[in-house]
């Protein structure tokens, strides 16, 4: 166990929930990346895998903690991109309105 990886497992998962909360209250996908969290969840597998063959001990729970709140942003993005399917799919299907052209109104004096 090394201080430093708890350091970097506690500083990492920190950020974790805000990422979570922009997703959830977004209903975007965008301006997130699913590769990204897709290799981000690796490394966190790879830690653990780590723990559990050479140097099992409680860090365990931080990799796994991370890991959880990573699946869970995971899930919200793949939720957040239907949303966005669906309203591209809405869009396409209302009628277009035309906008008047800003240089055709009357000046209200």
């Amino acid at each position: 166990m090394s201080i430093f990886e708890i350091i970097m497992l506690v500083c990492f998962g920190a950020a974790w929930p805000s990422s979570i909360y922009k997703s959830y209250t977004s209903r975007t996908a965008q301006g997130k990346s699913l590769i990204f969290l897709v290799i981000v969840l690796t490394g966190y597998c790879a830690g653990v895998l780590h723990k559990l063959y050479f140097s099992f001990d409680w860090v365990i729970l931080l990799y796994l903690l991370n890991g959880l709140m990573i699946a869970a942003d995971i899930l919200l993005y793949l939720r957040n991109a239907r949303f966005d399917r669906r309203a591209t799919v809405q869009d396409a299907r209302s009628p277009i309105r035309e906008r008047a052209d800003p240089g055709d109104r009357t000046p209200s004096e």
